[in-house]
């Protein structure tokens, strides 16, 4: 570990303000008469990590108290081999600055309320480096206890800027991050007053030296920045011009279809044969197999794309006989999942020999409806724009039968379980050029090479929404077990997002509800002067609050439907999303009370509409095209309690007016975006949800059955910029 006056030096060298002090060796206190008191006493050597644990700092000192101090120490069994006495910086706001390299997205930057708070509030936040000034401020505004920073009850801010610059400083462009030998590097606390910033205490511990968790347990094991790294002996990759052939190959051969017991590889032949795609199997002896015409080895098959469904040891030999094949799918398991990485890499080194793609292993394979590719039965669905990466075949078959379920259309999905050389980084930067596709969904345990896969979402022109498996500390020994990655700590995936303008999410079915959001409103373009750009950074609230969203329109959105109940749910919900109701307008209360409104409840945001069989079915879209010309929301979330329709009443077809009128509606306003919320949908009869979301759809209105999801997806519209 470097000492702390050679860390801090660094720090001065680069511009940071710390305490006037001196080194002291040999105990020669002399030097100490320079210095202005009270002052600090602090010893340094080898076995000192935390000093305040150790009993080796004391502060408040005179001149004379020094080398009485410093001699009590060494007799209490302080490992000293020196000495650093400085003057005591004044009071302020402690906060923690550090750095670590994380083993997928390499040198990160953490910011937080320091020191004792530090390890009893964890009020910290993450920055991928380098960040921008603007991440800078991000991470500060999104503290809990952020309102120190900006001023308290009375109490006085500290100089914010000052504070970012500190940050740039250490993470920015050019900063310290690209100049250490990155283990940890620390400085903790550092004293913010309303005149500057003072790095009170540093601590650098170059690689190869980082100690096991930092003091809030971030700072932990360094790694390469390359973690997905491969052996010498594995010949380099040629990198692919164009993933076309892997979602729409000419032909598909598949590899250990039985002609005897049938076998996964089987279920793909006939998977296969209903899609209709030019189709040959592999067999040493066959010369067909279920109907499909065999050759004896892959060598023989002249495909584009084969997948492998053999026993782990005799994969890397069937790989090898892939030569002048585009890409080779291993669907087996057995690799560096299951604890054998010398098979997973004799695997990419096969593939490596043979010049061919390799995705997997450990994954079920591709669905393109378009190129006639599947790994789920059931048959092909329609082609849209939606795509999605996943390091779980069986998420993704479900995200395909549920979405396509709710009207999801796909261009390309994609499995890649260990990603042992198809990386989802490289797939989504194909992707986001794909003419097929307008939006992307990736379902993750393992960044694989991180910071491709940070520099491929903060390029990404379309929307991206992310899903991430084990960020939990249970989750996590899940993830290990499913497909051999360790995931990083949560924080870091949500400052990826934060970084790159994707959305997280926490669950699949937010996933497929933002991805629905995303497909129904991708082209719509709502009023220019009613959105904000970038995505949304986290900003101080005055009241002590955890803050407000920024980067979302001032008027946010819209919601109108029945029920004051349901409305004030609908206003915590929102909230909680981030997205703001902004007050309707004076000038439009005339015109809502003249559409009857208003008489026994308040004009608001959410505003009460009577919504059921009984009343008008077109009442909201008047209430709605009404508002909209006086304040261009860029979102309205109609909502519709569908339970009441057969309540009071008997027949669907009122349901299915509304819904019809909501659709002009949406065709009307082709600035904003119309969201349908189907609370208690389940209460109707079979066939109804569907017919109301078919009748919406073809307006491009996306349907939700809880306010809590519609927000969800609203608020990843308004992040990035779908409108």
């Amino acid at each position: 570990m470097v000492a702390e006056h050679e860390a801090k030096e660094l720090l001065r060298e680069a511009g940071v303000p710390v305490p006037r002090g001196v080194v002291v060796r040999d105990m020669d206190f002399a030097p100490v008469a320079e210095l202005r008191e009270p002052l600090v006493l602090k010893a340094y050597g080898p076995e000192i990590v935390h000093k305040s644990e150790a009993g080796a700092v004391t502060l408040g000192l005179s001149r004379a108290d020094v080398p009485i101090e410093a001699t009590r120490m060494l007799a209490s069994g302080v490992a000293a081999e020196g000495f650093l006495v400085e003057e005591q910086a004044p009071g302020g706001v402690e906060l923690i600055v550090g750095l670590v390299r994380d083993p997928g997205f390499g040198p990160v930057l953490l910011a937080g309320l320091g020191g004792v708070w530090t390890e009893t509030l964890r009020d910290t936040a993450l920055g991928l480096c380098p960040i921008s000034e603007g991440d800078a401020r991000r991470m500060l505004g999104s503290l809990r206890g952020s309102p120190v920073l900006y001023g308290l009850r009375g109490r006085p801010g500290v100089d914010v800027d000052a504070v970012v610059k500190l940050l740039m400083t250490v993470g920015g462009p050019g900063g310290l991050w690209e100049r250490l030998e990155l283990g940890e590097f620390e400085i903790n606390p550092v004293i913010a007053t309303g005149s500057g910033v003072v790095a009170v205490d540093a601590r650098y511990l170059p690689v190869g030296h980082a100690s096991h968790g930092g003091q809030d347990g971030v700072l932990g094991e360094p790694a390469d920045l390359g973690p997905h790294s491969e052996p010498a002996n594995i010949p380099p990759r040629s990198e692919p011009t164009d993933f076309g052939p892997l979602f729409e190959p000419r032909a598909v051969a598949v590899v250990g279809a039985s002609t005897t017991r049938p076998n996964f590889g089987n279920m793909f032949l006939e998977f296969y044969k209903a899609a209709g795609i030019p189709l040959v199997a592999v067999h040493p002896e066959a010369r067909e197999v279920g109907g499909v015409p065999a050759v004896p080895s892959l060598a023989e098959a002249d495909v584009d794309y084969a997948l492998v469904a053999v026993p782990a040891e005799r994969c890397a030999q069937v790989v090898r006989e892939a030569s002048g094949l585009p890409y080779v799918q291993v669907m087996s398991g057995g690799f560096g999942e299951a604890g054998r990485p010398e098979l997973e890499q004799e695997l990419v080194a096969a593939a490596r020999a043979a010049g061919t793609r390799l995705l997997g292993p450990n994954c079920m394979g591709v669905y393109c409806p378009r190129g006639r590719q599947t790994f789920v039965g059931g048959g092909l669905g329609p082609a849209g724009t939606v795509a999605l990466i996943s390091q779980s075949g069986g998420l993704a078959g479900e995200v395909i039968k549920v979405g396509e379920r709710r009207g999801l259309a796909f261009s390309r999905v994609v499995t890649v379980g260990n990603a042992a050389d198809v990386t989802p980084a490289e797939l989504l930067r194909w992707l986001s050029a794909d003419s097929e596709t307008r939006a992307v969904g990736l379902y993750l345990e393992d960044p694989r090479d991180g910071r491709a896969l940070y520099e491929a979402l903060a390029a990404a022109p379309v929307p991206v929404v992310l899903l991430v498996g084990g960020r939990s500390a249970q989750g996590q020994r899940a993830a290990a077990s499913h497909t051999g990655g360790l995931v990083s700590d949560g924080r870091i995936w949500q400052a990826l997002a934060d970084q790159t303008g994707a959305t997280l999410v926490t669950s699949q079915d937010d996933l497929i509800g933002v991805l629905a959001f995303f497909q129904a409103h991708g082209a719509r373009s709502a009023d220019p002067a009613s959105q904000a750009a970038g995505p949304p950074s986290r900003t101080a609230d005055p009241d002590g609050g955890e803050g407000s969203q920024s980067g979302e329109s001032r008027d946010g959105a819209l919601v109108i439907g029945p029920s004051g109940g349901a409305s004030v749910l609908a206003a915590d919900a929102f909230d909680r999303a981030g997205v703001p109701l902004g007050p309707l307008p004076d000038s439009v209360l005339g015109e809502l009370r003249g559409l009857g409104l208003g008489a026994g409840s308040s004009l608001a945001n959410p505003l009460e509409v009577p919504v059921g069989p009984r009343s008008g079915p077109d009442l909201v879209r008047r209430a709605v095209e009404a508002i909209v010309r006086h304040r261009p929301y860029p979102d309205v979330v109609a909502h519709v309690n569908v339970q009441s329709f057969f309540t009071y009443g008997t027949r669907a077809e009122p349901l299915f007016e509304y819904a019809r009128a909501l659709a002009a509606a949406q065709d009307a306003l082709p600035g904003t975006r119309v969201t349908l919320v189907t609370r208690n949908g389940e209460c109707a009869p079979p066939g109804v949800e569907d017919e109301v979301r078919a009748i919406v759809a073809a307006a491009g209105i996306p349907v939700y059955r809880t306010m809590e999801a519609a927000a969800v997806a609203v608020a990843a519209g308004g992040r990035n910029g779908t409108a």
